[in-house]
C-alpha cells in the first residue's frame, strides 16, 4: 500500500513538472509555446519588412498571425529573449515550395532593419532581373544588426548589381558573408577587413574587378575563402596566405591575377583545397607547396608559370589526391618523387613543355586512377604493363609526345593487332 502511494506521488509530480514545462515554455523549442508574447513593433516590422520583397497582396497578419508561436511563417526564425519572441533567422527566395517567393518588384525597405536581434539573414534567386529591376545591396542602417547579425549570404540574385557596400564592414559580429553567384560590381572594400570574426567568405561568381585587398590578412579566423570566377586583377602581396592558419579552401581561380605565387600560400598548413587555375600567375612554382601537408586538392592549371617541377618534394604531400599542372609552360624532367604520393587518384601535367621519360612508377601508385601527359616533348619507351594499360584506359593519355613510345612486347599474342583501345592511344610503338 505504502509502495502504491509513492508511485502515485511520482506520477503526480511528473505531471506536475510536464504541465509546468509546457506553460512556461523552452527557449530551445524555439516556435512551439504561443504563451511568451511577441513584440507588436516587430511583428508588424516583419510583416512590412516581408511584403517588399513578396509584394503587397500578402497579408502577413492574417496569414500568420503568430509567426512565433503556432502559425509560423516558413523561413522565419524566432528566439525567446528576456520573456519576448523575437525574430533571428529571416530566409527570403524559393528554397522550399513553401517559401517566401519574391516578387519582380522586390525591394528592400528600412523595416527589414528593425529585427535588431537577427542573426542570420539569406536571399536566394530574389532578385533575378537585371534589366527590369535591378537591385542594389542597402548602403546603410546595417549598423542597426551590428551587435547581432552572424550570416549574411545573397546567392544566385542576378538582379542583384552595384558594388559592396562599405558599411558592411561594420558588422563585427558576422562569421560568414556568402555573396554568391549574383551582379555585383566595383572593388573589394578595404572594409572586408574589418570582419575579424569572419570563418566563411564566398564572393564566387560576381563581376568584381581590382585587386585583393590586402585588409584580407586581418581575418584569421578564416576556414574558407573563395573569390573564384572574378575579374579580380594584379598581383597578391608575397605575405597573403601567412596569416591564414586555418584555412582549409583557398579558391582564387577563373580571374585577371598576375604575378608570382605568394610565399605566404606555403604557410596554409591546414588547407586541404588549392585553386588558383585560370589566372596570369608567373614566376613558377614555390617550393614551400611542399609544406601543405594537408592538401587533398591542388589545381594551379592554365596560368603562363613557367619553370620546372624538381624543385618540390612532391613525396611530402601524401594526402594529395588531384594534382592538376596543365597548360603552365611547365620545363624539364617529370621527377620520380612524383609517384611517392600514395594518396594521388588524378594527376594532370598535359600541354606543357616536359621533357624525358616517365617513370613507371606510377604504377605502383595505388589509387591513381588517371595520369594526363599528353601534349608535351617527353620521350623514351613507356615501361607500363599490360594490366596497367587496361585499369587506365583512356584515362591514361599520352599522345602528341612525337618521341614517346611504348614496348609492343606487353601485348597478350591473342590479342589483334593493332591493339585494343586501352594501349596508349596516339603513342608509336617502339
Amino acid at each position: 500500500m505504502e509502495n502504491l502511494i509513492v508511485i502515485n506521488k511520482c506520477f503526480l509530480l511528473l505531471f506536475l513538472l510536464v504541465g509546468l514545462f509546457v506553460f512556461c515554455g523552452c527557449e530551445d523549442y524555439g516556435q512551439v509555446s504561443p504563451v511568451s508574447p511577441m513584440v507588436k513593433e516587430e511583428q508588424e516590422a516583419l510583416y512590412a519588412a516581408i511584403q517588399g520583397f513578396v509584394g503587397n497582396l500578402w497579408n502577413g497578419s492574417d496569414l500568420y498571425p503568430d509567426p512565433c508561436g503556432w502559425t509560423p511563417i516558413q523561413g522565419v526564425y524566432c528566439d525567446l529573449v528576456d520573456g519576448f519572441w523575437h525574430i533571428t533567422v529571416l530566409n527570403i527566395g524559393l528554397v522550399f515550395d513553401n517559401s517566401l517567393q519574391c516578387s519582380t518588384d522586390a525591394k528592400f525597405t528600412h523595416h527589414l532593419f528593425e529585427l535588431t536581434h537577427l542573426r542570420s539573414l539569406s536571399f536566394f534567386n530574389c532578385f533575378s532581373s537585371p534589366g527590369e529591376n535591378p537591385i542594389r545591396i542597402p548602403s546603410s542602417n546595417w549598423e542597426t544588426l551590428s551587435n547581432t547579425l552572424e550570416s549574411l549570404e545573397f546567392r544566385s540574385n542576378g538582379g542583384l548589381i552595384g558594388e559592396i557596400p562599405t558599411s558592411i564592414g561594420c558588422l563585427k559580429r558576422l562569421e560568414s558573408l556568402v555573396l554568391l553567384d549574383n551582379g555585383l560590381t566595383g572593388a573589394l572594400p578595404v572594409q572586408l577587413g574589418n570582419l575579424v570574426n569572419l570563418r566563411q567568405l564566398v564572393l564566387a561568381g560576381n563581376k568584381f574587378s581590382g585587386h585583393v585587398p590586402p585588409s584580407l590578412a586581418m581575418l584569421t579566423e578564416l576556414l574558407i575563402m573563395d573569390l573564384s570566377r572574378n575579374n579580380l586583377s594584379g598581383p597578391l602581396v608575397s605575405s597573403f596566405g601567412s596569416n591564414f592558419t586555418s584555412l582549409l579552401k583557398l579558391d582564387l581561380s577563373n580571374n585577371e591575377l598576375q604575378g608570382n605565387i605568394p610565399k605566404g600560400i606555403g604557410r596554409l598548413k591546414n588547407v586541404t583545397l588549392l585553386d588558383l587555375g585560370r589566372n596570369k600567375f608567373s614566376g613558377g612554382l614555390i617550393d614551400s607547396f611542399q609544406d601543405l601537408v594537408s592538401l587533398k586538392e591542388m589545381v594551379i592549371s592554365n596560368n603562363p608559370l613557367g619553370g620546372g617541377l624538381m624543385g618540390v618534394e612532391w613525396g611530402n604531400l601524401q594526402g594529395l589526391e588531384i594534382l592538376d599542372l596543365s597548360n603552365l609552360g611547365l620545363t624539364g624532367r617529370i621527377p620520380e618523387s612524383m609517384a611517392d604520393m600514395k594518396s594521388l587518384r588524378y594527376l594532370g601535367l598535359n600541354d606543357n613543355n616536359l621533357t624525358g621519360n616517365v617513370s613507371a612508377k606510377f604504377a605502383s601508385v595505388p589509387c591513381l586512377g588517371a595520369i594526363y601527359i599528353n601534349g608535351n616533348n617527353l620521350t623514351g619507351k613507356l615501361e607500363f604493363s599490360e594490366g596497367f594499360y587496361k585499369k587506365m584506359g583512356r584515362r591514361f593519355r599520352a599522345w602528341n609526345n612525337s618521341e614517346l613510345c611504348y614496348q609492343p612486347q606487353v601485348i597478350s599474342s591473342s590479342l589483334p593487332s593493332p591493339p585494343p583501345s586501352h594501349f596508349p592511344d596516339g603513342v608509336k610503338a617502339c
